[in-house]
Protein backbone atom coordinates (compact mmCIF):
# COMPACT_ATOMS: atom_id res chain seq x y z
CA UNK A 1 0.00 0.00 0.00
CA UNK A 2 1.28 3.87 -1.27
CA UNK A 3 2.80 5.71 2.26
CA UNK A 4 0.07 8.17 1.57
CA UNK A 5 -2.77 5.81 1.51
CA UNK A 6 -1.45 4.57 4.72
CA UNK A 7 -0.58 8.10 6.12
CA UNK A 8 -4.50 8.59 5.77
CA UNK A 9 -5.31 6.09 8.51
CA UNK A 10 -3.57 7.46 11.11
CA UNK A 11 -6.46 8.45 13.21
CA UNK A 12 -7.63 5.04 12.64
CA UNK A 13 -4.84 3.20 13.61
CA UNK A 14 -4.85 5.40 16.60
CA UNK A 15 -8.28 5.33 17.83
CA UNK A 16 -8.17 1.77 17.23
CA UNK A 17 -4.76 1.38 19.81
CA UNK A 18 -6.96 3.68 22.23
CA UNK A 19 -10.15 1.76 22.40
CA UNK A 20 -8.12 -1.63 22.64
CA UNK A 21 -5.17 -1.07 24.95
CA UNK A 22 -5.91 2.17 27.24
CA UNK A 23 -7.87 2.46 30.17
CA UNK A 24 -7.87 4.84 33.57
CA UNK A 25 -5.24 2.29 35.02
CA UNK A 26 -3.25 1.98 31.42
CA UNK A 27 -2.50 5.22 30.05
CA UNK A 28 -0.57 4.91 26.37
CA UNK A 29 2.85 7.11 26.51
CA UNK A 30 3.39 9.12 23.34
CA UNK A 31 6.48 6.75 22.63
CA UNK A 32 4.26 4.10 22.29
CA UNK A 33 1.80 5.82 19.99
CA UNK A 34 4.78 6.84 17.69
CA UNK A 35 6.09 3.02 17.71
CA UNK A 36 2.77 1.36 16.86
CA UNK A 37 2.33 3.93 14.01
CA UNK A 38 5.76 3.22 12.78
CA UNK A 39 5.53 -0.86 12.96
CA UNK A 40 2.23 0.12 10.46
CA UNK A 41 4.68 1.86 8.11
CA UNK A 42 3.50 5.78 9.17
CA UNK A 43 5.64 8.36 10.21
CA UNK A 44 4.68 11.08 12.79
CA UNK A 45 6.48 13.20 15.17
CA UNK A 46 4.87 14.47 18.75
CA UNK A 47 3.43 17.40 17.24
CA UNK A 48 1.19 15.42 14.63
CA UNK A 49 0.17 13.68 17.58
CA UNK A 50 -1.32 16.61 19.60
CA UNK A 51 -3.10 17.73 16.77
CA UNK A 52 -4.57 14.17 15.59
CA UNK A 53 -5.67 13.57 19.69
CA UNK A 54 -7.47 17.22 19.48
CA UNK A 55 -9.20 16.13 16.27
CA UNK A 56 -10.36 12.82 17.54
CA UNK A 57 -11.64 15.00 20.67
CA UNK A 58 -13.35 17.23 18.33
CA UNK A 59 -15.45 14.68 16.91
CA UNK A 60 -16.39 13.45 20.02
CA UNK A 61 -14.53 10.93 21.12
CA UNK A 62 -13.20 11.53 25.43
CA UNK A 63 -9.15 11.52 25.40
CA UNK A 64 -7.92 12.08 28.31
CA UNK A 65 -4.08 13.18 28.51
CA UNK A 66 -2.76 12.38 32.14
CA UNK A 67 0.65 13.75 33.04
CA UNK A 68 3.59 12.38 35.19
CA UNK A 69 5.91 10.04 35.19
CA UNK A 70 3.60 6.99 34.24
CA UNK A 71 1.33 9.23 32.10
CA UNK A 72 -0.24 9.08 29.11
CA UNK A 73 -2.99 9.17 26.72
CA UNK A 74 -6.24 6.76 27.53
CA UNK A 75 -10.04 6.34 26.06
CA UNK A 76 -11.91 7.68 29.35
CA UNK A 77 -15.93 6.94 28.10
CA UNK A 78 -17.01 3.79 26.28
CA UNK A 79 -20.54 3.13 24.84
CA UNK A 80 -20.36 0.27 27.67
CA UNK A 81 -19.22 0.18 30.89
CA UNK A 82 -17.48 -2.90 32.55
CA UNK A 83 -20.41 -3.46 34.63
CA UNK A 84 -22.81 -3.06 32.18
CA UNK A 85 -20.55 -5.86 29.90
CA UNK A 86 -20.82 -8.54 32.55
CA UNK A 87 -24.37 -8.23 32.76
CA UNK A 88 -24.55 -9.04 29.16
CA UNK A 89 -22.13 -11.62 29.48
CA UNK A 90 -23.99 -13.55 32.55
CA UNK A 91 -26.94 -13.65 30.12
CA UNK A 92 -25.40 -15.29 27.45
CA UNK A 93 -24.06 -17.20 29.95
CA UNK A 94 -27.25 -18.08 31.65
CA UNK A 95 -29.64 -18.20 28.51
CA UNK A 96 -30.59 -22.28 28.17
CA UNK A 97 -31.57 -21.61 24.32
CA UNK A 98 -28.20 -20.12 23.07
CA UNK A 99 -26.02 -23.15 22.44
CA UNK A 100 -22.61 -23.56 24.01
CA UNK A 101 -20.61 -22.90 21.12
CA UNK A 102 -22.42 -19.57 20.13
CA UNK A 103 -22.45 -18.66 23.88
CA UNK A 104 -18.47 -18.23 23.46
CA UNK A 105 -18.65 -16.75 20.38
CA UNK A 106 -20.97 -14.42 21.70
CA UNK A 107 -18.98 -13.44 25.12
CA UNK A 108 -15.91 -13.49 22.49
CA UNK A 109 -17.45 -10.36 20.64
CA UNK A 110 -18.77 -8.80 23.85
CA UNK A 111 -15.10 -8.65 25.53
CA UNK A 112 -14.08 -6.83 22.75
CA UNK A 113 -16.15 -3.73 23.74
CA UNK A 114 -13.94 -3.35 26.23
CA UNK A 115 -10.37 -2.36 26.41
CA UNK A 116 -7.70 -5.85 26.65
CA UNK A 117 -7.01 -5.14 30.40
CA UNK A 118 -11.13 -5.31 31.42
CA UNK A 119 -11.74 -7.30 29.16
CA UNK A 120 -9.74 -10.14 31.17
CA UNK A 121 -12.34 -9.74 33.70
CA UNK A 122 -15.14 -10.58 31.06
CA UNK A 123 -13.69 -14.11 29.89
CA UNK A 124 -15.67 -15.92 32.22
CA UNK A 125 -16.72 -19.03 29.70
CA UNK A 126 -16.06 -21.85 31.95
CA UNK A 127 -19.43 -21.11 33.39
CA UNK A 128 -20.93 -21.92 30.24
CA UNK A 129 -19.28 -25.58 30.00
CA UNK A 130 -21.81 -27.05 33.08
CA UNK A 131 -24.79 -25.02 32.23
CA UNK A 132 -27.70 -26.54 30.49
CA UNK A 133 -27.95 -25.93 26.85
CA UNK A 134 -29.96 -25.66 23.59
CA UNK A 135 -28.50 -28.00 20.95
CA UNK A 136 -30.01 -26.49 17.96
CA UNK A 137 -27.45 -24.14 16.06
CA UNK A 138 -29.85 -22.88 13.63
CA UNK A 139 -31.18 -20.74 16.63
CA UNK A 140 -29.79 -17.83 15.17
CA UNK A 141 -31.24 -17.79 11.87
CA UNK A 142 -34.76 -19.17 13.04
CA UNK A 143 -34.89 -15.73 14.97
CA UNK A 144 -34.02 -13.99 11.92
CA UNK A 145 -36.46 -15.47 9.80
CA UNK A 146 -39.77 -14.68 12.73
CA UNK A 147 -38.41 -11.39 12.90
CA UNK A 148 -38.29 -11.05 8.96
CA UNK A 149 -41.68 -12.84 8.96
CA UNK A 150 -43.46 -10.40 10.98
CA UNK A 151 -41.77 -7.08 9.36
CA UNK A 152 -43.07 -8.61 6.57
CA UNK A 153 -46.63 -9.56 7.63
CA UNK A 154 -45.85 -13.39 6.10
CA UNK A 155 -46.53 -16.69 7.85
CA UNK A 156 -44.00 -19.19 8.33
CA UNK A 157 -43.87 -23.09 8.11
CA UNK A 158 -41.58 -25.61 10.15
CA UNK A 159 -41.35 -28.79 11.47
CA UNK A 160 -40.87 -28.88 15.44
CA UNK A 161 -38.78 -31.55 17.12
CA UNK A 162 -39.08 -33.27 20.32
CA UNK A 163 -36.86 -35.81 22.38
CA UNK A 164 -37.31 -39.44 22.43
CA UNK A 165 -36.80 -41.98 24.82
CA UNK A 166 -33.61 -42.16 23.35
CA UNK A 167 -32.43 -38.46 23.95
CA UNK A 168 -32.50 -37.94 20.26
CA UNK A 169 -34.53 -34.64 18.70
CA UNK A 170 -37.11 -36.08 16.29
CA UNK A 171 -39.74 -34.19 14.38
CA UNK A 172 -43.32 -34.19 16.28
CA UNK A 173 -46.28 -35.45 14.93
CA UNK A 174 -44.54 -37.83 12.44
CA UNK A 175 -42.71 -34.70 10.35
CA UNK A 176 -46.17 -32.54 10.27
CA UNK A 177 -45.00 -29.00 8.81
CA UNK A 178 -46.42 -26.66 10.72
CA UNK A 179 -47.92 -23.60 9.31
CA UNK A 180 -48.35 -20.71 11.55
CA UNK A 181 -49.18 -16.22 11.46
CA UNK A 182 -46.17 -15.13 13.85
CA UNK A 183 -46.85 -12.50 16.43
CA UNK A 184 -43.97 -11.82 18.21
CA UNK A 185 -40.89 -13.62 20.08
CA UNK A 186 -40.81 -14.16 23.80
CA UNK A 187 -38.23 -14.60 26.11
CA UNK A 188 -39.29 -16.39 29.11
CA UNK A 189 -38.29 -18.54 32.35
CA UNK A 190 -34.77 -18.66 29.89
CA UNK A 191 -36.27 -20.31 26.88
CA UNK A 192 -36.95 -18.04 23.75
CA UNK A 193 -40.45 -18.49 22.43
CA UNK A 194 -42.26 -17.92 18.87
CA UNK A 195 -45.75 -16.73 20.23
CA UNK A 196 -48.17 -17.41 16.95
CA UNK A 197 -51.56 -17.80 15.01
CA UNK A 198 -52.20 -21.63 14.42
CA UNK A 199 -55.58 -21.53 12.02
CA UNK A 200 -56.03 -24.90 11.82
CA UNK A 201 -56.76 -24.81 15.88
CA UNK A 202 -57.71 -21.60 15.66
CA UNK A 203 -55.56 -20.94 18.71
CA UNK A 204 -52.98 -18.67 20.22
CA UNK A 205 -49.73 -20.78 20.59
CA UNK A 206 -46.45 -21.05 21.89
CA UNK A 207 -43.71 -23.07 20.00
CA UNK A 208 -40.02 -23.05 21.70
CA UNK A 209 -37.49 -21.53 19.20
CA UNK A 210 -34.60 -23.85 19.77
CA UNK A 211 -37.24 -26.77 18.63
CA UNK A 212 -37.92 -25.36 15.26
CA UNK A 213 -36.15 -26.60 12.32
CA UNK A 214 -36.41 -26.21 8.66
CA UNK A 215 -38.45 -22.65 8.90
CA UNK A 216 -39.62 -20.74 5.94
CA UNK A 217 -41.08 -17.67 5.36
CA UNK A 218 -44.17 -18.00 3.17
CA UNK A 219 -45.42 -15.19 0.76
CA UNK A 220 -48.79 -15.75 2.14
CA UNK A 221 -49.81 -12.95 4.30
CA UNK A 222 -50.43 -13.18 8.44
CA UNK A 223 -53.64 -13.87 9.79
CA UNK A 224 -54.84 -11.98 12.61
CA UNK A 225 -57.89 -11.78 14.20
CA UNK A 226 -60.12 -8.92 15.26
CA UNK A 227 -59.60 -9.86 18.47
CA UNK A 228 -55.75 -10.57 18.40
CA UNK A 229 -54.89 -7.05 16.92
CA UNK A 230 -53.93 -5.30 20.17
CA UNK A 231 -52.15 -8.49 21.19
CA UNK A 232 -49.87 -7.38 24.50
CA UNK A 233 -46.66 -9.88 25.14
CA UNK A 234 -46.50 -9.18 28.54
CA UNK A 235 -49.83 -9.63 29.83
CA UNK A 236 -50.50 -13.22 27.35
CA UNK A 237 -46.44 -13.99 29.16
CA UNK A 238 -47.68 -13.59 32.49
CA UNK A 239 -50.97 -15.14 31.78
CA UNK A 240 -49.16 -18.39 31.02
CA UNK A 241 -47.37 -20.12 33.37
CA UNK A 242 -44.34 -22.08 31.75
CA UNK A 243 -45.51 -20.13 28.29
CA UNK A 244 -48.38 -23.56 28.54
CA UNK A 245 -51.59 -22.15 26.88
CA UNK A 246 -54.80 -23.15 28.13
CA UNK A 247 -57.99 -21.79 28.74
CA UNK A 248 -58.17 -18.10 29.54
CA UNK A 249 -59.49 -17.17 33.33
CA UNK A 250 -59.90 -14.57 36.12
CA UNK A 251 -59.64 -16.44 39.37
CA UNK A 252 -59.50 -16.14 43.25
CA UNK A 253 -56.60 -17.46 45.19
CA UNK A 254 -56.04 -17.37 49.20
CA UNK A 255 -52.15 -17.59 49.81
CA UNK A 256 -50.70 -17.14 53.53
CA UNK A 257 -49.41 -13.61 54.25
CA UNK A 258 -45.73 -14.83 53.90
CA UNK A 259 -46.13 -15.71 50.41
CA UNK A 260 -47.07 -12.17 49.36
CA UNK A 261 -43.20 -11.75 48.01
CA UNK A 262 -43.79 -15.11 45.74
CA UNK A 263 -47.47 -13.76 44.39
CA UNK A 264 -45.53 -10.00 43.61
CA UNK A 265 -42.29 -11.51 42.02
CA UNK A 266 -44.75 -13.30 39.28
CA UNK A 267 -47.69 -11.09 38.95
CA UNK A 268 -46.56 -7.58 39.72
CA UNK A 269 -47.29 -4.77 42.44
CA UNK A 270 -50.19 -4.18 40.47
CA UNK A 271 -51.78 -7.15 41.74
CA UNK A 272 -54.85 -6.58 43.38
CA UNK A 273 -54.64 -7.85 47.12
CA UNK A 274 -57.30 -8.39 49.56
CA UNK A 275 -56.91 -8.92 53.46
CA UNK A 276 -58.88 -12.28 53.74
CA UNK A 277 -57.86 -12.61 57.70
CA UNK A 278 -56.34 -15.36 59.54
CA UNK A 279 -52.86 -14.11 58.24
CA UNK A 280 -53.81 -14.54 54.44
CA UNK A 281 -55.34 -12.70 51.67
CA UNK A 282 -57.02 -13.31 48.74
CA UNK A 283 -56.22 -12.06 44.82
CA UNK A 284 -57.65 -12.05 41.50
CA UNK A 285 -55.38 -12.87 38.87
CA UNK A 286 -56.16 -13.35 35.12
CA UNK A 287 -54.43 -16.64 34.04
CA UNK A 288 -54.54 -19.50 31.57
CA UNK A 289 -55.64 -22.32 33.34
CA UNK A 290 -53.12 -25.30 33.07
CA UNK A 291 -51.73 -28.28 34.64
CA UNK A 292 -48.48 -25.89 34.58
CA UNK A 293 -50.52 -23.16 36.59
CA UNK A 294 -51.96 -26.07 39.40
CA UNK A 295 -48.40 -27.53 39.39
CA UNK A 296 -46.86 -23.95 40.13
CA UNK A 297 -49.65 -23.35 42.89
CA UNK A 298 -49.36 -27.05 44.70
CA UNK A 299 -45.39 -26.26 44.75
CA UNK A 300 -46.55 -23.08 47.16
CA UNK A 301 -47.53 -25.70 49.72
CA UNK A 302 -51.16 -26.82 51.54
CA UNK A 303 -52.12 -23.29 52.89
CA UNK A 304 -52.72 -22.08 49.10
CA UNK A 305 -56.44 -22.39 48.21
CA UNK A 306 -57.94 -21.58 44.67
CA UNK A 307 -61.35 -20.07 45.92
CA UNK A 308 -63.13 -19.37 42.67
CA UNK A 309 -64.92 -20.01 39.90
CA UNK A 310 -65.82 -23.47 40.81
CA UNK A 311 -65.25 -25.07 37.68
CA UNK A 312 -61.38 -24.41 38.00
CA UNK A 313 -61.65 -25.78 41.43
CA UNK A 314 -62.79 -28.94 40.38
CA UNK A 315 -59.93 -29.17 38.04
CA UNK A 316 -57.83 -29.04 40.66
CA UNK A 317 -59.24 -31.29 42.22
CA UNK A 318 -58.72 -34.05 39.53
CA UNK A 319 -55.89 -33.04 39.00
CA UNK A 320 -54.39 -33.61 42.21
CA UNK A 321 -56.59 -36.93 42.78
CA UNK A 322 -54.68 -37.88 39.17
CA UNK A 323 -51.09 -37.55 40.68
CA UNK A 324 -52.43 -39.18 43.73
CA UNK A 325 -53.65 -42.22 42.03
CA UNK A 326 -50.08 -42.71 41.33
CA UNK A 327 -48.94 -43.45 45.05
CA UNK A 328 -51.74 -46.11 45.73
Amino acid sequence: MPKSEKQKQKLLYIIKMLQEKSDESHPIKMEAILEMLDHEGIKAERKSIYNDMDTLRDFGYDIVLTKGKNGGYFLAYRDFDVAELKVLVDAVQASRFITTKKSKELIGKITTLAGEHEAKNLKREVYVMNRIKSENEAIYYNVDKIHSAIEDNKQITFKYLEYSVNKEAVPRRNGKTYKVSPRALAWNEEKYYLIAYDAEADLIKNYRVDKIKDITVTEESRIILEKDRNFDVAEYCNRAFGMYCGDDETITVRFPNHLIGVVIDRFGKEVNIYNSGDDSFETRLNVSVSPQLFGWLTGLGADVKIVRPERVVEQYKQYIQEIMKQYK
